[in-house]
């Protein structure tokens, strides 16, 4: 009778996810603890950051089988193998391999954004393409760190300071780092508060910060039911591989402008937006596995990430310089930091930043067309890089 009870508690531990425990996966539990109180106690980013944390503490917990990366390592999905063994992360983490979650974040963010400022001024779109430097710059030193060109790029795609299109990419270019490439982005959209004042205000003087900018024209209806149409015609017909994040950008848009499906806007930007970024974030959380993320490359990618940034920053500010000097002193090189996609995030950085060397100053409306033009241009990008390397 002792033996059969002395049995039954062995077999309990052997089957229990204790004795499966192994130091990674203790490491990979505080990390997403301290990722749980960066969104919770410090306000990072916490409607993606929080799943994310999550989703990495869940996946690394033994025994639970509810996500396996190996699954997911080759660009071509085994099906077969995800119905018959997969766990519930892994059926969920199809809505990120086939790109369908990104692609209705963007949905939602084109019914939540004004495209008024950048068609306005049209100059922006400079700005926006400008502030991609830093995904380029970060492609070369990826490189030259040893990573594959396929790697590289995902890793660079972070410079565009767009969490949807850093995963987009990175699930189809490099599925084995898509973890520590999300936690890095998302983490640094977090951070633009803090990474971009210091930046901005070392590459320009307080005279050149304290312009003032003549209010923008008005936009009428017609305008902006006619740009989403012809910017996905036209990109679309030059970057097909853009096509599904850009489509999605300009039909939430279009929907929002139409001023006649208003309940499709509100679903897209609520109930829609809110599922998709819980799904999206708990999935993108869980590819942080021990084994993929506890390697040397996830330093790389963090520092690398962080270079991104500041490249992409640096790219729009020395632009807005330029156009300071063309112009003779009536464009304020601020505005090109938002040239980052993090909306609007990074626009009211640069009213933040001119408000301190003139009180009287307003740039949050200026900021918005580069910051709109940095979401086409980080999803051009994107395309295009998936057409080199995918």
């Amino acid at each position: 009778m002792i033996d059969v009870f002395v049995q039954t508690i062995t077999d309990l531990w052997q089957e229990s996810g204790l004795a499966a425990m192994q130091w990674q996966n203790w490491v990979m539990i505080a990390i997403s603890f301290v990722l749980v109180y960066l969104a919770i106690v410090k306000g990072f980013e916490p409607l993606l950051l929080l799943p994310i944390a999550f989703g990495m503490f869940l996946t690394n917990l033994p025994m639970t089988e509810m996500f396996h990366m190996d699954y997911f390592v080759n660009k071509e999905i085994d099906f077969g193998q995800v119905m018959q063994n997969g766990g519930l992360l892994d059926y969920l983490y199809l809505g990120v391999k086939l790109g369908i979650y990104p692609s209705l974040i963007f949905l939602g963010i084109g019914a939540m954004t004004d495209f008024g400022p950048l068609i306005a001024n049209p100059k922006s779109f400079l700005l926006g393409a400008a502030a991609q430097l830093g995904i380029f710059v970060t492609f070369v030193g990826a490189v030259m760190l040893g990573f594959s060109p396929e790697f590289a790029a995902a890793i660079g795609i972070i410079g565009g300071a767009d969490g949807p299109t850093a995963i987009y990419v990175a699930k189809s270019l490099a599925p084995t780092i898509l973890g520590s490439i999300a936690v890095a982005a998302y983490s640094y959209m977090a951070l633009v508060p803090l990474i971009q004042p210091p930046i901005m205000k070392l590459l320009t003087t307080k005279k050149e910060r304290m312009v003032v900018m003549k209010q923008l024209r008005p936009v009428s209806k017609t305008e902006k039911i006619v740009f989403p149409i012809a910017v996905t015609l036209i990109v679309s017909l030059i970057v097909p591989s853009a096509a599904p994040l850009l489509g999605m950008l300009m039909l939430g848009n279009l929907m929002k402008e139409s001023g006649m499906v208003d309940r499709l806007v509100k679903t897209a930007q609520n109930e829609l937006m809110n599922i998709v970024t819980i799904f999206l974030g708990v999935t993108v959380g869980a590819t942080a596995t021990a084994d993929y993320f506890l390697t040397p490359q996830t330093l790389k990618i963090i520092v690398l990430g962080l270079i991104a940034f500041g490249f992409g920053t640096a790219g729009g500010v020395l632009f807005g310089k330029l156009m300071y000097i063309f112009t003779k002193g009536k464009v304020n090189p601020l505005i090109g930091s938002a040239g980052v996609s993090a909306v609007p995030m990074a626009a009211r950085v640069s009213q933040r930043v001119g408000a301190e060397a003139n009180p009287t100053n307003f740039l949050l409306m200026h900021a918005m067309g580069p910051n709109v033009a940095g979401v086409i241009g980080s999803a051009v990008v994107a395309g295009v890089l998936l057409a080199i390397f995918a």
